[in-house]
């Protein structure tokens, strides 16, 4: 291996956890100053414009799936329904009960408490999510309601009247944000300071989409589960920042440097894979491992695709304009952040196209029926429209209790050997 391959390959995973660990010792430090926080989600964040009122941004999402990551889901989870909240309901929001009532303490640090919560109505969850630090609080939630595509292919675009309504009603909603933002940071709102933030996401979108489109090279340069999931952590947590735009920069000067000289991911890629749905947090390193192992790279995801913020679409906003940019790009993002849960079929024939997938793993799980509710139909809609292998497996993203590794490993062998035969049956090596 030569020095500049030593020096670049694998640079985007060590600087991203380097840049996880600095940001949560920036929120350790806001939680012991008693800085109160904005509390929002990774689909419609909006933390350009949060970052212009200096509060510190806490994604609950991300602090719910660490306690699955580093395997003490387990007693968050038990906390919160020892409080009283039902085992059916969403992991993420158990988890984050049981962080609030240990004082924001987490593995990878202390979270503050929040001043604010900004949300979108991507989730339906988020709504009631909120209500619950409304409750525990007494702070300010402040709800934007953004239009969705009204059914698969009816998605709008700018200059068709339907669109700029939609965009004028999701800027009208920044205009009132924006004095309430005043109101609990104490600072005054600057534009200039806005525009700064969004050129940073700007070049972080830019990197974002450029970095997707390079796992198009056979071997694919990043497994998009794994890696993926660092490369979300810094899209999310440093979304309008000078660092982020870096990192996004070198990110993809490293992923062209594996394409140009054909390093991947796993030293032997046999299968190219698409994932649907949320990672298997409990067990995430061996659930990755269940693929790789037998040759198999997931090169795309849907998770890739909603927990992004929308930065997967490289949207550039318009800096002569800000807020109306800010709202067209809200609209962009959350917009589609919801198609690829309700219409993701078409986009994943797509994929199937662009990235020579020769499979497609769908992974409902237990905690979360808005990504998973319609999975098992759309998998037989893609069966029907394309003939590529699929693979169906249950597990869950936080809750250990409803994850059997064995049932995995059966269900992903005989995966596998379906996966033998047909390239086999067809030919090829």
């Amino acid at each position: 291996m030569t020095t500049a391959t030593h020096d670049i390959v694998g640079r985007g995973n060590r600087d991203g956890a380097q840049l996880f660990r600095e940001w949560y010792a920036d929120l350790t430090r806001a939680a012991e100053e008693d800085r109160g926080g904005a509390y929002v989600f990774v689909m419609g964040s909006l933390a350009e414009l949060l970052r212009t009122f200096d509060l510190p941004i806490v994604f609950p999402e991300i602090n719910s799936l660490q306690t699955a990551v580093r395997h003490v889901a387990a007693e968050y989870l038990n906390e919160a329904e020892d409080y009283g909240y039902s085992p059916d309901i969403c992991g993420y929001v158990k988890a984050d009960v049981a962080t609030q009532l240990r004082g924001g303490q987490l593995p990878m640090g202390r979270i503050p408490k929040p001043s604010i919560a900004v949300y979108t109505n991507a989730c339906n969850t988020y709504i009631k999510w909120a209500e619950i630090w409304e409750r525990m609080y007494g702070i300010p939630t402040f709800t934007l309601d953004v239009p969705g595509s009204r059914a698969a292919g009816a998605q709008t675009w700018p200059g068709n009247q339907d669109f700029e309504n939609d965009r004028r009603y999701v800027a009208a909603q920044l205009r009132e944000l924006i004095p309430l933002l005043e109101q609990v940071s104490g600072r005054s709102f600057d534009i200039d300071r806005l525009r700064e933030c969004m050129g940073h996401a700007n070049v972080m979108a830019e990197g974002w989409k450029r970095a997707l489109e390079l796992n198009r090279s056979r071997p694919a340069t990043f497994n998009a589960l794994s890696d993926g999931t660092i490369f979300l952590g810094v899209a999310n947590g440093l979304r309008g920042t000078e660092e982020g735009a870096r990192y996004f920069t070198e990110l993809v000067e490293e992923l062209e440097y594996k394409s140009e000289h054909g390093i991947g991911t796993i030293s032997d890629e046999i299968y190219r894979l698409i994932f649907v749905g949320v990672p298997c947090y409990p067990i995430f390193r061996r659930f990755n491992e269940l693929f790789t192992e037998l040759g198999g790279t997931f090169i795309h995801s849907t998770y890739l695709w909603f927990a992004s913020g929308g930065s997967n679409l490289g949207y550039q906003y318009d800096l002569a304009d800000p807020l109306e940019s800010l709202a067209e790009g809200l609209l962009y993002g959350v917009r589609d952040a919801m198609d690829s849960m309700f219409f993701q079929n078409h986009a994943i024939e797509n994929m199937i196209d662009e990235f020579a997938a020769d499979g497609v793993v769908y992974h409902p799980i237990k905690s979360c029926r808005t990504v998973s509710t319609g999975l098992a139909d759309n998998r037989r809609a893609l069966m029907e429209a394309r003939d590529v292998a699929s693979l169906f497996i249950e597990s869950d993203m936080m809750d250990q209790r409803v994850v059997s590794e064995a049932q995995l490993k059966n269900r992903i062998d005989a995966f596998f050997e379906g996966l033998a035969s047909r390239r086999l049956q067809s030919g090829g090596n």
